[in-house]
């Protein structure tokens, strides 16, 4: 008896262990998040009523399902979006999905010619906010994106690989000749400048790396055409819109030109998907500020940026190895990450700014007296920060989420640490806390780094990085 016990255990195990591992199923579906014409344009100091739709404004959804676990990876054609907002998606997908809150990303391009879903016409720090019409409006969108791709779910194959384009990408923040830096709002002078000018003659070194290293996940129906590729790049944005145009920036246009690469759907198969989210890019951009460059029409540079970077993800294709199954986890975490702490000395000048600013004529009292409203409000933050950060592993994959716009050294180091063997970063994912420099670039200064375009303390990055790296040593030990 026992040796038919120990004969139908041995033949159960060997049944397990050879069973075949659920298929990974994936769905892709796009939601328009296009806000209405006079809605203001957000992407400067002084925001703007918008007067054209160039492009349409969309949630991109991606939803993957091991057997076990569903994820959902949403990229909105955004500035950014407050933690509300997330927060109000994420319930929704999760009521009416089943996939967990903690299992969905949600992050924002950057496009700097989108509508306002951080908040109320001024900017202020909290933690919590009541939305407006335009944030309901896009909760409502990203969820109806998911549930949209969770009807679409079949059978996939996946694959990962990694293209380097560096031509695109440049540091931004640039040391000067001695006697060259201009005082900062604030009557001080930086060691840094952020877009010096290209061929500024002051130029000396920029005070960093760009992240060349584009990430990307690719989803296909078995041995057939792609249902989705969710691709992560560290450009902080292209501009060159023409006059007060709403555009998703060269983001969607990237979208839009991988699909154009992919052969034409027949029969009953689903649009292709493509999603564009920012990698690391909060000290890099598109300008090249050692050469002077031509000033081009409008969406010209924009159209090359993704029509080039989407050419080569697409050669990058097909040279990936392809597997049909991929095990799925994820973790999300509220970090006590605290306020950027205003001293008293600069409460004061913050306060005379503003008191002397109906006797300052001209621009040039623009920048500081916005700064001494930031100043103020920052004074006033919320009592806590209820810092988002978010880890997904998709099979060999990690993608590590930060809210903020993250700099590029802070993605490559999160490359390097990762126990996974494929690892990238998303920012401005799940909340928007502001610019998240490296506590050495604290001491460098510009433009980054000041109390109210960055809203945390000067250790948040080291904080975020060492509790990211925890979260996926968790999940990698997991069973």
């Amino acid at each position: 008896m026992r040796f038919l016990l120990l004969t139908i255990l041995a033949a159960t195990s060997l049944s397990a262990a050879d069973a075949p591992k659920h298929p990974l199923l994936a769905g892709a579906a796009t939601s328009n998040i296009t806000p209405e014409l006079g809605i203001e344009v957000v992407g400067g100091f002084s925001p703007y009523p918008s007067t054209h739709i160039h492009d349409e404004l969309h949630a991109r959804c991606l939803v993957l399902d091991d057997g076990k676990i569903k994820l959902a990876l949403v990229v909105c054609d955004l500035l950014g979006l407050h933690r509300s907002v997330s927060i109000q998606a994420r319930t929704l997908i999760e009521a009416e999905t089943g996939i967990p809150a903690a299992n969905v990303l949600i992050s924002g391009t950057h496009t700097h010619s989108a509508a306002n879903a951080l908040g109320g016409p001024v900017r202020g720090y909290f933690s919590d906010i009541d939305l407006t019409d335009y944030q309901k409006f896009i909760a409502r969108r990203i969820a109806d994106g998911v549930r949209r791709a969770v009807n679409l779910l079949r059978p996939a194959e996946i694959a990962f690989g990694t293209v380097d384009v560096p031509e695109h990408v440049h540091i931004r923040r640039w040391f000067l000749k001695e006697g060259s830096m201009p005082p900062n709002p604030f009557g001080k002078i930086d060691r840094v400048k952020m877009n010096p000018g290209a061929g500024n003659p002051a130029l000396l070194e920029p005070a960093g790396e760009p992240d060349p290293t584009l990430s990307f996940i690719a989803l296909r129906e078995p041995e057939g055409p792609l249902i989705s590729v969710f691709s992560a790049y560290s450009l902080h944005y292209v501009g060159g819109v023409k006059g007060a145009d709403i555009s998703a920036d060269y983001y969607g246009l990237y979208c839009d030109a991988l699909k154009l690469l992919q052969a034409p759907r027949t029969g009953d198969h689903a649009p292709f998907v493509a999603l564009m989210a920012n990698g690391t890019s909060g000290d890099a951009n598109n300008i090249n500020f050692r050469t002077p460059q031509p000033r081009k029409p409008p969406y010209e540079q924009m159209r090359y940026v993704a029509e080039d970077v989407a050419a080569k993800v697409n050669a990058a294709i097909s040279q990936v190895s392809w597997s049909g199954s991929a095990t799925l986890a994820a973790k999300y975490r509220e970090l006590d990450i605290k306020w950027r702490q205003i001293d008293a000395e600069l409460l004061t000048w913050a306060k005379e700014t503003e008191a002397k600013a109906p006797r300052i004529q001209g621009g040039k009292a623009d920048l500081p007296l916005a700064y001494a409203g930031r100043v103020q409000r920052l004074a006033q933050a919320s009592p806590e920060t209820k810092f988002p950060i978010q880890i997904l592993r998709i099979g060999s994959i990690c993608v590590g989420a930060s809210p903020c716009e993250t700099f590029a050294e802070t993605g490559v180091e999160f490359r390097k640490l990762s126990p996974f063997p494929h690892s990238f970063m998303v920012e401005l994912a799940n909340g928007y806390y502001g610019y998240l420099p490296t506590p050495r670039h604290f001491e460098l200064g510009g433009y980054e780094t000041w109390p109210g375009t960055n809203y945390v303390e000067p250790q948040a990055s080291v904080k975020m990085m060492s509790a990211l790296l925890d979260m996926a040593r968790e999940i990698q030990a997991e069973p």
